[in-house]
């Protein structure tokens, strides 16, 4: 079994087991989330489309960590003028353990 969902904007292919990361929400460590936002689910072969999300379909996951991404360098420079500035960026995330699909 499988599901699509959406958090954060961004959509996710999850099976039951898996850990993702996700966009930073704001709950402790240790706590349950439940993820309404189901666009998708496989079952045995047959799929279940919502329109756009799927009516009574949820996903159980439990907050594992907080934590920031890799470090990305963003760097603006203007020719001729001796422009350059250099930046760093690390995303905050939220890693989740997919614990049930109830569709």
């Amino acid at each position: 079994m499988y599901a699509i969902i959406e958090s954060g904007n961004k959509q996710f292919k999850v099976q039951e087991g898996d850990v993702i990361n996700v966009e930073l929400l704001k709950v402790d460590a240790g706590d349950n989330v439940v993820i309404d936002k189901v666009i998708l689910v496989g079952k045995d072969g047959a799929v279940s489309v919502g329109a756009p999300y799927l009516s009574g379909a949820t996903v159980d996951t439990s907050v594992v960590e907080h934590g920031r991404g890799k470090k990305v360098i963003v760097y603006r420079y203007k020719r001729k003028t001796g422009y350059h500035k250099k930046n760093g960026h690390r995303q905050p995330f939220t890693k989740l353990k997919i614990e049930k699909i109830n569709a």
